[in-house]
């Protein structure tokens, strides 16, 4: 950490992510995107690190998230997120993105938001009514058709995208017509003219912010976070090929950040911190999410977990502390 950050000094936060599936949001491997920070310095980082690597004794050159959270290693986990430990005293923070959400509230945002009128509401009360309503295969039919309406990657032609959303949701409309859910998606299915726009722009031009990429909205989001009460922010973050120089000039203004520096995790032992950090929220979250949640790890990570993460499920939003957050950057 440079200077005191309270004097106004630079502050130095060491970022890294775990759950990254790209755009491919439905058919990944993991159903939470996790982005966490660390704010310590690199003697005190290098100092804990070594001594996760003491109590642990792999012979793993790098270390990651699942050697502390292998059942013989529990201590190791609970000590590592206990408010007695390293990362005590506010010393850092996650963002979650729980996927299947994101999807939702970015068709929502693209297709009725701004002068379409839609707004987070309404991706909440879809997200939560529309498996009920649709049951399992029109409710995996309608996100399988979202992810392939908003990623910009389609091997298809750029029209096709926009005809299976449509058949989608015209068909859900038709079926589901006199529910809350079904009254949503018939205003998607409104429409068109907005979804096959997006779609000539991604034809027609580079795409700088793919919508369905979680990295640059929770970097964006965890900035904003350190930021707060005024204070001059550089994060420190593990290369990642999305970070483009375009695009950390993006993130910079968006924020505002005072810089933003790439470096190897195994360099930088804040950057471990952070990489582990990430890996053990992105897993107790969505063990969270599926109801096999751990309780007593669950309270551990809590305090840790950023108030605008990106999650729609109720009950697990509750014992994570993300109850709250219902919209995204």
């Amino acid at each position: 950490m440079t200077g005191n950050p309270e004097n106004g000094a630079l502050m130095e936060i060491a970022c890294d992510e775990s759950g990254s599936d790209g755009e491919n949001l439905t058919g990944g491997n993991t159903d939470v995107f996790a982005h966490a920070s660390v704010r310590l310095p690199v003697e005190t980082a290098a100092e804990y690190v070594q001594e996760i690597r003491r109590r642990i004794r792999s012979p793993a050159t790098e270390y990651k998230a699942n050697h502390l959270l292998r059942d013989k290693h529990r201590a190791v986990l609970e000590s590592f997120l206990d408010p007695a430990g390293p990362l005590r005293g506010g010393n850092a923070h996650v963002h979650l993105i729980e996927k299947t959400f994101f999807i939702v509230d970015r068709a929502v945002g693209l297709l009725l938001g701004e002068d379409g009128d839609g707004d987070g509401d309404e991706a909440v009360t879809l997200f939560r009514e529309g498996p009920l309503t649709f049951g399992e295969h029109g409710w995996r039919d309608f996100l399988a058709a979202s992810n392939q309406l908003l990623r910009v990657r389609n091997d298809a032609a750029a029209t096709v995208p926009a005809d299976v959303f449509f058949r989608t949701v015209d068909t859900l409309r038709d079926e589901y017509s006199g529910t809350t859910a079904g009254v949503i998606v018939g205003r998607l299915a409104a429409a068109r003219s907005r979804a096959e726009s997006y779609r000539e722009r991604m034809r027609d031009s580079p795409v700088l912010f793919p919508v369905l990429n979680p990295l640059l909205p929770a970097i964006v989001s965890t900035a904003r976070y350190w930021l707060a009460g005024g204070r001059s922010v550089r994060l420190v973050h593990d290369r990642q090929n999305m970070l483009t120089p375009e695009r950390i000039a993006w993130i910079m203004e968006s924020a505002p950040l005072s810089d933003v520096q790439l470096v190897a995790a195994r360099s930088d032992a804040r950057v471990q911190l952070a990489d582990f950090l990430a890996g053990i929220a992105r897993k107790l979250a969505s063990d969270e999410l599926n109801g096999r949640g751990d309780p007593a790890l669950t309270a551990l990570l809590r305090p840790y977990i950023g108030t605008d993460s990106v999650w729609g499920d109720a009950g697990s939003g509750l014992r994570l502390g993300t109850a709250e957050a219902n919209s995204a950057v």
